[in-house]
Parts: structure tokens; C-alpha cells; sequence
């Protein structure tokens, strides 16, 4: 397979970025406010310093998944990521269309659901350095996302080089918290206490863990992003899965490390409780001025990962428009820029929107049970329908030891789909609208379920 080169390619889109861009975008959407929000609850569901396990795990479910979007993403590198995936895998003319269309209708509502999540977390942390009132709050949240939108609507080259100069300060954050850790890491302190928590073997512990990864894998989400900007990369078929296992080895390598020196210092006990722990870390080891600092290094960050996260979702419903699986008006290119700037200005009204309506509460398990039925266990099990139709010589990048990786992937999805009760109903209520709504329009275009297959797809 002849590797693409740097040029606009037939859908408008230029392919620029390179290694660097795309690992750096990879990992500034991971590295959001979720880490430094999540990581004293994942303590409380562990009850105990091997609450490093839970990070272990997500980033152990973040490789194999990995595996799957590099395989996927090498062989198909266009704008849209799994609405592509999942059409081309079920069969474009049919059962992939029910497929993307679910992904798609998904995407409309989560995508703005995850920007405006990280913009609350924002104008949360940001209490930390101002008194804030409930409704100012509200008015920051919404304007986070004014400005991200802002920020973006610009050319593609331009966003790569501010997409670097992001992850230097994201890096150097987290660094800098490793090393203060470092220096004043207490291993009494970090590895005490084992006997408080629940046995390794017990119901509790397994329990403890399903709810500790809920949180661990919505810090590690966003390694697939460059699948989404799959139509703006340069040689695509070596950048993409490079990029892909380089962010997670490096998040995850980040995050255990972060954990490890928090604890250090924080008595479990005490971290479990704290709304503000890297502030009140930083505070600890360094004073207030420096836990001001580190604050808003921390907003910095989640606004980076916002920058990264609205990006890869605004070619979403670009490409599904651009194969006329959505609406025309998505598909709309600006005419000197060349992004998808339609797309970009409805996705983000609608984050505004529900930014001043949402609260944080319980968010994290209502965005996996709306994306670990279709996106992911969809997108695994397609890949091993495409494998078998099309043969290996489709696929320029092979996942070691067939098919272990989709397996264990599927397994570990579909558990955490089931840990969010609730919301595993609801995730399942909203995806029969969304079928309900397909049939209804395949009806009135005679498409797939109801014309007849006037070829084999191959």
C-alpha cells in the first residue's frame, strides 16, 4: 500500500501533521482535568495505596484497545475515525450503515457532552484560586468553550505547531509534580496501610476495581484521537499506530509516577477526601504560591486536552456528511482554511449549551455507557469481520497474537458497560432511538434493511 503524502488529499483536508503533532495531540486530549479530579476517587473506591493497580489497568485496556484503532486506523486513515471503521467493517451497504449512523447519533450528543465535561472541571478547579459563585461558574464553563472554538477556527498547520507548544507545558506540569513527589516521597507513607484495604482475592476488591477503572479509563481516553484526524496525517500508515502506543506508554508512565509521589506525601487516608489534591499537594511541598501556580498549570492542561478533544470530534459528522450518511450542511470545508468549520461551530453551540446546563455528578459513567456498546465493542468485533473479508494485505499494520488483543478488549468494555448500572439502561434506551431513527430514515431513502443488496461487497 503506497504511503500518503503531506498533500490535500480529494476531501479538501491537507495531510501535515507528522509524528510529533500527532502523538502531542494524542496526548493532551488524555491529559485533561480528569486525572487530577478522578485520582482521589479512585483511592476511595480502592481503599488503600494499591490503588496504583487501577491505573495499571486502565493503561494494560488502553494497549490492547490500542491495538484495534492502530490496526484499523493504518488501514483506513480518513477523517471520521470509527464512523469509517464501522461502515467499512458491517458493509457499507448494510449493516455498516446502521452502525456508523449509531456512532454518529452518539457523537452528536456525546461529543459536546465530553467538551462541555471538561469545561465544567475546569471552572471547578478554577474555585480553588477565586471565590466563585454557582451561576460565574456556569460563565466560565461556557466561555472556555467560546474560546477553544475560537482557537480552532483556523488552518490545520497553524493548529499542529499550537498543539506542540501545549504539550511542552502539559509535560512539564506533570513532570514537575513527579519530582517534587520525588524529593520529598515518604515510602511509609505510599506503601502503608495495605492491611486496611480489601483482600486481592475478595468480591470487594474486584468490585473496588470496576469502579476505580471507570475513572482510570476516562483519563486514558483519547489515544484513538488521531483515528479522527486520520485525513490530516502525514504518512499515515506508520504515524498512526506509532502515535497511538507512544501517548498511552507515556500517560501511563506519567500518571503511575504523579500517583506514586502524591501518595508519597498525602497519606492515602487524607488524598481519598481531597477536592483539590494537587493544589493542596503542591501547597505541602512548596507553599501557597506555588500551589496558586500549579492550579492554574492544571487549567492549562484541561484546556489543552479540550483544544485536542474538539478537534478530533469536530471531523466526525464531517466525514459522515461527506459520505452522505448525515447532514449535507456538516460537510461544508472553509473555503480558505480548509477544515470542517460548520461542524466545529454546531459541535461547539452545543457544548456552550450544555456546559451552562450539566453538572459534573456521575458524568464519567454515562459517557462509557454511551460509547462502550458501538464505539468500542462494535469497532473490535468489526475488525474481525473486515479481517476475514478482506484478508491480512488490506491491513499495512497487524496486532501481535490475533486475536487476543479484541478479546480481552471486548471482555474488559463490556464489564465496565455493565458496572455503570444505571447508565448501561440508559446507554441502551438511547441506542434504540437512535436504531428506531435509522429505520425511519432508511425507510424513506429504500436503503438497507429495506432494498435489496444489488452486490457482494468485497
Amino acid at each position: 500500500m503506497e504511503l500518503m503524502n503531506s498533500s490535500a488529499t480529494s476531501t479538501g483536508l491537507v495531510r501535515s501533521l507528522g509524528l510529533k503533532e500527532a502523538t502531542a495531540l494524542n496526548m493532551i486530549d488524555m491529559v485533561g482535568i480528569g486525572p487530577f479530579i478522578v485520582l482521589p476517587i479512585v483511592i476511595q473506591s480502592m481503599h488503600g495505596p494499591h490503588a496504583i493497580i487501577a491505573w495499571l489497568a486502565g493503561a494494560l485496556l488502553a494497549l490492547v484497545d490500542g491495538c484495534i484503532w492502530a490496526e484499523l486506523g493504518a488501514a483506513m486513515p480518513q477523517a471520521g475515525g470509527s464512523f469509517v471503521f464501522l461502515r467499512e467493517s458491517y458493509g457499507k451497504s448494510s449493516w455498516g450503515l446502521i452502525m456508523s449512523f449509531l456512532f454518529i447519533w452518539q457523537t452528536v450528543f456525546q461529543a459536546p457532552l465530553v467538551i462541555a465535561s471538561g469545561a465544567i472541571g475546569f471552572s471547578q478547579y478554577a474555585s480553588y484560586l477565586l471565590p466563585i459563585t454557582p451561576l460565574f461558574q456556569k460563565a466560565i464553563s461556557g466561555s472556555v468553550v467560546i474560546l477553544i472554538f475560537v482557537l480552532l477556527y483556523r488552518n490545520i498547520k497553524d493548529i499542529g505547531k499550537i498543539s506542540m507548544l501545549m504539550w511542552i507545558a502539559v509535560v512539564g506540569t506533570m513532570l514537575w509534580l513527579i519530582i517534587s513527589g520525588g524529593l520529598h516521597f515518604n515510602p511509609d507513607i505510599a506503601f502503608g496501610g495495605f492491611s486496611e484495604g480489601p483482600g486481592f482475592m475478595s468480591s470487594i476488591f474486584f468490585v473496588g476495581l470496576g469502579h476505580a477503572m471507570l475513572k482510570t479509563v476516562y483519563s486514558y481516553l483519547g489515544y484513538y484521537n488521531v483515528c479522527h484526524l486520520g485525513g490530516e496525517i502525514s504518512e499515515p500508515q506508520k504515524v498512526i499506530p506509532k502515535s497511538i502506543f507512544i501517548s498511552i506508554l507515556g500517560i501511563a508512565l506519567l500518571y503511575c509516577a504523579m500517583h506514586i509521589s502524591i501518595v508519597g506525601v498525602i497519606p492515602w487516608q487524607d488524598a481519598k477526601h481531597s477536592t483539590f489534591i494537587i493544589s493542596t499537594f503542591i501547597e505541602i511541598v512548596h507553599g501557597p504560591l506555588a500551589a496558586k501556580i500549579a492550579t492554574g498549570l492544571i487549567l492549562f492542561i484541561a484546556f489543552a486536552s479540550l483544544f485536542s478533544v474538539t478537534l478530533g470530534y469536530s471531523r466526525i459528522p464531517y466525514a459522515a456528511a461527506k459520505e452522505g450518511a448525515f447532514f449535507s450542511l456538516f460537510s461544508r470545508v472553509h473555503p480558505t482554511e480548509h477544515f470542517p468549520h460548520v461542524s466545529l461551530i454546531i459541535l461547539c453551540a452545543i457544548a456552550c449549551i450544555f456546559s451552562l446546563l450539566f453538572r459534573m455528578s456521575e458524568i464519567i459513567s454515562a459517557i462509557v455507557a454511551m460509547r462502550a456498546l458501538v464505539q468500542f465493542i462494535g469497532g473490535a468485533i468489526g475488525l474481525i469481520i473486515l479481517r476475514k473479508r478482506k484478508g491480512d494485505g488490506f491491513f499495512p499494520w497487524k496486532m501481535p497474537l490475533y486475536p487476543l488483543p479484541i478479546i480481552f478488549s471486548v471482555l474488559i468494555w463490556f464489564g465496565l458497560f455493565l458496572s455503570t448500572g444505571y447508565y448501561a439502561l440508559m446507554g441502551i434506551a438511547f441506542l434504540s432511538i437512535g436504531v428506531i431513527l435509522y429505520l425511519i430514515m432508511a425507510h424513506k431513502q429504500s436503503i438497507f434493511p429495506f432494498a435489496k443488496m444489488g452486490h457482494h461487497e468485497s
